[in-house]
């Protein structure tokens, strides 16, 4: 195993990496732009997908909108998981490991930032999981597009491969099975602050 920072990475990642940068640099300037650019992109476009698979919900009784509101709070719970689990494992970012690799992202990360797991990766993986949830047709734009947002950060540089699919995975496993766990208590309170006051008080 080569040694990143404090944590070993696994030599499969590290030479996918490898692989994937010498690629990227090999690439016409404009998809590097676009590159770039897309990994930031990306979670703005999942976050406004997520926008509108919420939106119907709000509307369509206790159920869907408890829902609506628990799938944002679990994509906040995967982030700061993500976070946490950085803190553990401290592993550095492969753009601070000395190399010959030119990478397209104009910086890396300060030194602290670590890589494992992807937060980009993660919170792409809880958006589209929400999403899923809550409109199964914007699903199918929204799960090709998280993995576009992972791979770009292997693609621009800042992560591992390994990295990213940490995080799709903890985001999805996060959100998939937290925002239904969140939502039945929810639905349940909403039935009762809904529920008309029996009688009323005596005059």
């Amino acid at each position: 195993m080569i040694n990143a920072g404090l944590s070993p990475v696994p030599p499969f990642s590290d030479g996918l990496y490898r692989e994937v940068v010498r690629f990227a640099d090999g690439t016409p300037e404009p998809v590097q732009w676009f590159a770039a650019h897309f990994t930031e992109w990306s979670i703005v476009l999942l976050g406004l997908l997520l926008v509108a698979a919420a939106l119907p919900k709000l509307g369509a009784g206790p159920r869907n909108l408890a829902l609506a509101v628990a799938a944002p709070v679990t994509v906040v719970l995967a982030y700061g998981g993500s976070e946490l689990l950085k803190t553990v494992v401290d592993q550095d970012r492969p753009c601070r490991v000395p190399t010959d690799l030119l990478i397209i992202a104009e910086r890396c990360p300060p030194v602290g930032d670590w890589s494992f797991p992807s937060n980009h990766s993660t919170i792409a993986g809880a958006l589209a999981a929400a999403i899923v949830l809550l409109s199964p047709r914007l699903g199918w734009y929204a799960v090709p597009l998280a993995a576009l947002a992972a791979f770009s950060r292997v693609f621009v540089g800042v992560h591992y491969p390994h990295d990213v699919l940490a995080g799709l995975l903890l985001g999805a496993l996060v959100t998939g099975v937290g925002a239904p766990l969140l939502a039945r208590p929810a639905a349940e309170l909403l039935r009762r602050l809904a529920r008309p006051v029996k009688g009323g008080a005596p005059c």
